[in-house]
């Protein structure tokens, strides 16, 4: 059987002999990169020259940028500073805050428990094709991919400062995705039905259901840029909303305004007429209740910001019988999507509707930049076949 080969990082016995002016030490050392290399160093004294040696060696393996973090770095220490490095990136705008808020999340629950004490040698291949699959049988692939992006970027930080010399998760196995589901929107009649289900509901009404619903059928935008809407985004003259901001809740600070999830997502669009009479309503109550321009169109029960999080719930407990079970508030801007795809409007054109890059986003997910088509609030017209 074979000699073990040595651990990354690490050398092996070192040999002496004797020469001319003293004595020279001579060892093996395996770098960063896997590669057995040998050295030497000369000293007056055994002593001196096993000295000289190892700091050699300790120079050879020190990282190369002269940064703290070495391959013996445990991964937590890398992960907070990876942390540190995406606040500083939100702070310059190019960083949504949900996206961070979600990167503490998975840290927190998944990836830390996981691989927190391994030393950045240590987190391999091996251990990262176990740990994907493992996680895509406890939670979901969504949350595996996302996992995946949060490990990727604390390993791609660490070989930016020399500490490993590559990143492992390139040579993992693929994460698949779940079967895609087809695009489920609501009905003509299930339109009316539901609207008629939160009507009849005190606890919907009291959450602001059926008009939160309308509005995010009659333009398809985001449930966060829906509670982000503020008065002063609204133009009734000329019946358009700008969509500007979304609503985050930051670890520390609470509910607030920030931008929204992509450049793309920052639009202008045009409201159906029912939708603008409905907006008409609500901003006379607003103004009798001497609430400002710069307040929400849908506040929480003192005036102000509401959590997505806990509306996305009412609507939960809202949905009622199993009819319903499977409506998100994701179902309105699919069926807004739908709507507008039936009449014939282009991928392009609902693409800026509804906030997308690319055509294609739409397209795979939502249908079965800058100014908004006015077509689609024509099409939108037909979201209420009698009306609101």
């Amino acid at each position: 059987m074979g000699r073990p080969p040595l651990e990354v990082g690490t050398y092996g016995k070192i040999r002496f002999n004797a020469t001319k002016t003293g004595v020279r030490a001579r060892a093996s050392f395996r770098g960063h990169d896997g590669r057995v290399r040998d050295i030497e160093r000369s000293g007056a004294t055994e002593a001196k020259a096993e000295r000289a040696l190892k700091n050699a060696i300790k120079e050879e393996l020190r990282t190369p940028s002269g940064s703290d973090i070495t391959a013996k770095t445990r991964f937590h220490v890398v992960a907070a500073r990876w942390l540190v490095w995406q606040e500083r990136r939100v702070t310059a705008g190019k960083r949504a805050p949900g996206t961070l808020y979600n990167y503490r999340s998975m840290l927190k629950n998944h990836v830390l428990p996981a691989f927190g004490e391994l030393r950045m040698s240590e987190v391999t291949v091996p251990r990262l094709d176990r740990f994907f699959p493992a996680l895509i049988a406890k939670s979901s692939p969504a949350h595996a991919i996302t996992a995946r992006a949060v490990v990727s970027g604390i390993l791609r930080y660490a070989a930016r400062h020399g500490a490993i010399t590559g990143n492992p998760v390139r040579d993992i196995e693929p994460i698949e995705g779940s079967a895609r589901r087809k695009v489920r929107a609501l009905t003509p009649a299930e339109r009316t039905e539901w609207l008629v289900q939160l009507e009849q509901d005190p606890d919907a009404c009291r959450h602001d259901l059926p008009d939160l619903t309308r509005f995010m059928m009659a333009t398809g935008v985001r449930i966060g840029e829906t509670l982000a809407l503020y008065w002063e985004d609204v133009n009734l003259d000329t019946r358009t909303v700008r969509i500007d901001w979304t609503v985050v809740r930051i670890k520390g600070v609470g509910l607030r305004r920030t931008d929204p999830k992509t450049p793309a997502s920052e639009r202008t669009l045009r409201l159906p007429m029912w939708a603008a009479d409905m907006l008409r309503r609500r901003r006379a109550t607003a103004v009798a209740e001497h609430r400002p321009p710069a307040s929400p169109v849908f506040p929480d029960s003192r005036g102000g910001l509401r959590d997505p999080s806990n509306t996305r719930r009412t609507l939960r407990e809202a949905r009622g019988s199993d009819q319903f079970a499977w409506v998100t508030s994701h179902v309105f801007r699919k069926t807004a999507a739908t709507i507008m795809d039936e009449a014939k409007l282009t991928a392009r054109e609902i693409a800026d509707q509804l906030g997308h890059a690319k055509p294609s986003m739409t397209q795979d997910n939502y249908l079965g930049r800058g100014i908004a088509s006015p077509r689609a609030a024509d099409a939108l017209e037909s979201v209420w076949s009698e009306g609101v």
